[in-house]
């Protein structure tokens, strides 16, 4: 499936779960379906990027008011190994789409609600789909922001997100952090993702560059992801290093720029500058799950998001990102807590596929979409 700007193979639970102890466990199954320790996933399904190099498991829930649950795998390229630590909102989009096309949903006369629950980070999210007359789409005319293809219209809303000292993992609504002769001002935040964003101007920024310049400060980003990590709790020092968690951002404030298709932005129509890093190169566009982690910084006074943003409707905020603007709907309690982000973005089903494994895994029967 492709959700917004990622693709996601999504695999049946009925399909993997047997396989799973004979294959050597799930991180062996997919770093071979997808081809990793090779930079081009010659031999797997991969497509050579973190956008393409995604998977989840999918299963019916057992649990009241869930639907479906999925299992989010982040399989690295050039590694044969898999994050498990994180959320991908592109792929809840197409896991949305996959659950009704699937039969895992039963459709609605008019409109079908999706509820999914990420076990990775026992987030809630919910998809909503047209079905008018019962009919499940196929495709669609949505677009969104870093690819020119459409998709089924879906609208993706995370609920239940941390608030207060929980959505704070350090405690405070801004964190320095040196490196060098340098000081680097973030806020870290736990909501769609650990995130840790911090300010453009400490990395001689604006926010607003292209990716090449983005490139550029990938020594410096890294070291500041390791650093985070520590700091909100993911990981102890000697731990192995994660380039999947926390989310790296520089946040900046909005000002004209050139999108990655040529597109001229004005300041003006959006509301805060945000570069994600994504594995470990700049994201072409931006994760839901960061776009979460963003709004939710946004509502932190005193924060790094809070500083940069010029928010000019209550409700909502744009993000300008490398491949254009982002529109986010926000929900906040009556004291400003965030409770509730909403995203528009497009889904398609690309392929249902036969993966076969190679050795030493044993070939995986079960079908993929």
């Amino acid at each position: 499936m492709r959700g917004g700007t990622s693709k996601c193979w999504l695999f049946n639970a009925v399909d993997v779960d047997p396989l799973v102890e004979q294959a050597g466990g799930l991180d062996a199954i997919l770093t071979s379906a997808f081809g990793s320790g090779d930079p081009r996933q010659l031999d797997g399904v991969g497509g050579g990027s973190s956008t393409t190099s995604k998977a989840a498991i999918v299963r019916r829930s057992a649990e009241p008011g869930i639907d479906v649950e999925y299992l989010f795998a982040q399989v690295a390229i050039g590694d044969r190994r898999v994050e498990w630590g994180s959320n991908c909102g592109n792929c809840a989009t197409g896991i949305g789409l996959y659950a009704l096309q699937s039969g895992l949903v039963a459709v609605d006369s008019a409109t079908t609600i999706v509820r999914m629950r990420n076990t990775n980070t026992g987030a809630i999210l919910t998809a909503e789909i047209a079905t008018p007359g019962g009919v499940i789409p196929t495709e669609g005319d949505a677009a969104v922001p870093g690819t020119s293809a459409l998709g089924v219209p879906v609208a993706l809303t995370f609920t239940g997100l941390a608030s207060g000292t929980a959505m704070l993992p350090t405690g405070s609504a801004s964190d320095s952090i040196t490196l060098g002769d340098c000081r680097y001002r973030g806020t870290m935040v736990a909501a769609g993702a650990p995130a840790a964003l911090f300010d453009a101007a400490d990395l001689g920024l604006s926010g607003a560059e292209d990716n090449s310049v983005i490139a550029d400060h990938l020594s410096v980003l890294v070291a500041l992801r390791r650093e985070s990590s520590l700091r909100m709790g993911l990981s102890k020092p000697g731990d192995p290093i994660s380039h999947a968690i926390p989310k790296i951002g520089v946040i900046g404030p909005p000002r004209d720029y050139r999108t990655s298709a040529g597109i001229d932005i004005a300041g003006a129509d959006y509301d805060v500058s945000v570069r994600m890093l994504s594995m470990l190169a700049p994201h072409p566009a931006i994760g839901l799950t960061s776009a979460v982690a963003v709004a939710a910084a946004a509502t932190v006074k005193g924060g790094v998001v809070a500083d940069n943003a010029r928010v000019r409707w209550p409700g909502s905020l744009r993000l300008g990102t490398a491949a254009g603007v982002l529109d986010i709907d926000l929900t906040t309690s009556p004291d400003g807590v965030i409770e509730a982000v909403s995203l528009r973005r497009a889904a398609r089903r690309i392929a249902a596929a036969e993966l076969f494994v190679a050795s030493p895994v044993a070939a995986l029967a079960g079908t993929a979409r």
